[in-house]
């Protein structure tokens, strides 16, 4: 299925800095303020654990996207390389899905920014996240260099900030806080792993707009590379250094745990160090979602299997205003939905994770299928090498799905009912697609 051709095209202008502050910035975002406590209320002190066992699955998932960056830059790629790769209709579900999921992860994303906002002045939730969604709407649909330069500079901020509060926090902290690890058992820290896989998702963030990123054959692996290793070391330091400092009991019940751990460290300068902080990391990840997800749409529209309008390109801007549109109507729909972290956590994930089993599924196709686009990838690992640790990416994909019912099963309930919605859709679709070119012919 493919749709009309625009007539223009998608402007270049993210950078290798850009590349990571993409990834790094997505991943370094909302969960380090609001993971941690859901994650120690279920594994205590092993949640460390759960954050090293969900790291596995990431490395796997961030190797093949950095392969597939490297062999096929495309904006909207986890769409387009699943339909291209796989089969028309995996491209869609999996686009579908992400369409419930991104909605729910921007809808959390300011949600958990308004909770942080309100511990300095209380401020009504809705109206408040509606216009920092709008903020983000504006910023993407007038160019990406404008989302590249400024997610630098958040990351920038953040991790400045990150680097004081785990300096002040190595000096007085506890080593009696981590032990026994294992004060929840392993179903614990299992339980914990799905919730914990949210710290490193986005770190593949470049590859949804690799037609606009310079150099994307070769910039993009390197990008992720560095990504993932400047996204794990913070986030393992970070989470040391709240369980040290505050112990695993009082940090499973704290509302804003990085707030907490600044003031137990810091003092009073704790909690303006926190608010700036926690202003710029959940803005790195409301900007770069804002900015996949609105490529997404643009892939699928220009496909054809959504409406070829989100396919359209701003003359002057060079970004795909119909679908960064769209992607605020969604949101504001979004604020529908309930408020509460597991829930939406879970929302965001398990579409993601699909995605990126798909993503590891459509590797070993490249390879099997398409030995000219492997040969042509700067960056390839060997084919038999490739296809184990693409495979061993699925069933991780599949394994931390699963691992998630035990935590809630209301996400997985939501998004059956969407992805039934989707498959009705989806058939009409086709149909009239169909009955199109026929009577093209």
């Amino acid at each position: 299925m493919s749709g009309p051709d625009n007539g223009s095209a998608l402007k270049q202008g993210v950078s290798l800095w850009g590349i990571v502050a993409l990834g790094a910035g997505t991943a370094i975002g909302v969960a380090i303020f609001s993971i941690l406590a859901p994650g120690a209320k279920l594994a205590g002190p092993g949640m460390l654990l759960a954050m090293v066992i969900a790291g596995v699955p990431m490395i796997l998932f961030a190797v093949t996207y950095a392969f597939m960056g490297s062999a096929a830059p495309v904006s909207g790629a986890s769409y387009e390389w699943s339909r291209r790769f796989i089969h028309p209709f995996v491209g869609f579900i999996i686009g579908w899905l992400r369409i419930a999921g991104s909605t729910s992860a921007l809808v959390l994303y300011a949600f958990v920014l308004v909770q942080y906002w309100s511990m300095l002045i209380e401020l009504p939730a809705k109206p408040v996240m509606l216009a920092i969604l709008a903020l983000f709407w504006i910023l993407n649909t007038l160019g990406v260099s404008i989302v590249a330069k400024g997610q630098a500079l958040m990351v920038f901020v953040l991790l400045t900030t990150c680097a004081v509060l785990i300096i002040s926090a190595f000096w007085q902290g506890e080593r009696g806080n981590f032990t026994p690890v294992l004060s929840h058992g392993w179903s614990g820290v299992m339980a914990a792993v799905p919730l914990m896989v949210s710290l490193f998702l986005g770190i593949e963030t470049a590859t949804e707009v690799g037609e606009e990123v310079k150099n994307g054959r070769r910039m993009i692996p390197l990008g992720i590379g560095l990504s993932i290793l400047l996204t794990s070391a913070i986030y393992f330091s970070v989470a040391a250094a709240a369980i040290s400092v505050l112990g695993a009991g009082p940090l499973g019940e704290s509302r804003a745990p990085l707030l907490d751990l600044a003031i137990a460290t810091l003092g009073p300068y704790g909690k303006p160090l926190i608010l700036v902080s926690a202003t710029v990391a959940i803005g790195t990840s409301l900007n770069a979602i804002s900015l996949i997800f609105s490529r997404s749409l643009f892939a699928m529209g220009r496909s054809g299997i959504l409406p070829a309008a989100l396919a359209r390109i701003h003359p002057s801007w060079g970004t795909p205003h119909v679908a960064t549109t769209t992607v605020f109507v969604l949101c504001v729909l979004g604020l529908l939905m309930p408020l509460n972290l597991v829930f939406l956590f879970l929302a965001v994930n398990i579409p993601t994770l699909m995605k990126y089993g798909a993503t590891c599924f459509a590797a070993t196709r490249v390879v099997d299928l398409h030995p000219e686009i492997y040969r042509a990838a700067p960056f390839k690992p060997k084919p038999g090498a490739l296809r184990i640790w693409a495979w061993a990416g699925v069933s991780c994909a599949v394994v931390v799905i699963a691992l998630g019912l035990e935590a809630d099963w209301r996400p997985y309930a939501v998004l059956a009912g969407w992805a039934a919605l989707g498959l009705l859709y989806y058939a009409v679709r086709s149909r009239k697609l169909a009955e199109a070119v026929v009577e093209n012919s």
